[in-house]
């Protein structure tokens, strides 16, 4: 087997890896008619080694395209809007442009966003989440492109990190609920593991649970991503039914905490007398909200900027046939106690005391 490349993999090695000539290898990729056996051997290289074609020949004689892509879950979530609206300023900055593309929580759609993306020669990834497939990680890594993976910390990153542990911020909502003297603290999400960041908001609340003596988890999964507040009413209505002696909920996000407050009130349940309830993200909706919800929240523009100021930094030393060691950046979080969690009087009593910046 051949050693694995230290560049982006061209036509020339797929032609040597199959064994026909840059010629054959084209025609087969213009999907002109080549034997079927040999079409086989061409289209296994390029699996194998990762060669994407490229759309523009001048970017693939130049090796600069001007531009870098991104790829994020969605554009409806505000929070994806407003790092890809940072990731945007800091690259324009630096005299890059983006290009963006949507999975809708899905894997599948990544790859075949990835592979899209890449044909148009971008000079560097800008990923959400640090949970990719195989299939996205080799791509990547045969690629040679700069890459920053956003919104997590993954153990084994592909690049380089601008992030945040989403398993701290369901621990910190979910101490923020057990200090305040809930003893019936449930957790609301989605029911797919499409949304990995929300899994282990999850796993956060289940340690911090475990942590505080407070019994087993009451964890309850409802509706596919992207979740919005029909799954949370929906999602409230059947946790209460199982577990009707629930004093708080630790919703995945702020979205699905605001459908939960809703079903409560429907019900006549007082939110946050007789059951308390914390999101995560800090929408707009989440301030303007009767309760307003408490919330963990983190700095979204920010993480654009920071990972849009770490890819410049690192396609100018491509440019430059230098190779950067991959940055870490850990943002941090800040708990937000609203009248979804506390009485107004204790609002009133610790203006401060709820609202501060961990990690």
């Amino acid at each position: 087997m051949a050693p694995p490349l230290r560049r982006a993999p061209t036509m020339d090695d797929v032609a040597a890896a199959a064994g026909v000539s840059k010629m054959t290898v084209s025609r087969a990729l213009r999907g002109a008619v080549v034997a079927a056996p040999t079409r086989a051997r061409i289209m296994e290289a390029v699996s194998r080694l990762g060669y994407v074609p490229h759309a523009a020949a001048g970017a693939l004689a130049s090796r600069r395209s001007g531009f870098v892509a991104a790829i994020v879950p969605s554009m409806d979530n505000s929070n994806f809007a407003e790092t890809v609206a940072g990731l945007e300023a800091a690259l324009r900055q630096a005299g890059l442009d983006l290009l963006l593309g949507t999975t809708l929580y899905s894997s599948a759609r990544e790859e075949e966003l990835l592979q899209t993306l890449m044909r148009h020669r971008p000079e560097g990834i800008v990923l959400t989440g640090g949970a990719h497939s195989r299939r996205v990680a080799a791509l990547l890594s045969r690629s040679a492109l700069p890459v920053v993976e956003t919104w997590d910390l993954p153990a084994s990153p592909i690049g380089g990190v601008v992030g945040f542990s989403n398993r701290a911020a369901g621990a910190v909502m979910t101490a923020h609920l057990a200090a305040i003297g809930r003893r019936r603290i449930a957790f609301l999400g989605g029911a797919s593991r499409r949304d990995p960041r929300g899994e282990e908001r999850g796993r956060g609340y289940e340690e911090t649970l475990a942590a505080s003596g407070l019994g087993p988890p009451l964890v309850f999964r409802h509706g596919q991503p992207p979740l919005s507040m029909r799954h949370g009413a929906e999602g409230m209505a059947r946790l209460l039914e199982r577990w009707p002696e629930t004093d708080a909920v630790v919703c995945a996000s702020d979205l699905i905490a605001f459908g939960a407050i809703g079903e409560c009130q429907r019900r006549g349940i007082a939110v946050p007398e007789r059951i308390a309830i914390g999101g995560f993200g800090d929408f707009e909706v989440s301030r303007c909200a009767v309760p307003a919800i408490s919330t963990v929240a983190v700095d979204a523009r920010g993480i654009g900027e920071r990972a849009g100021a770490m890819l410049a930094r690192a396609v100018a030393a491509s440019r430059r046939g230098e190779i950067l060691s991959p940055e870490r950046i850990e943002v941090g979080l800040r708990l937000v106690a609203r009248g979804s969690s506390l009485h107004p009087a204790h609002l009133e009593h610790h203006p401060i005391r709820w609202n501060h910046l961990i990690g």
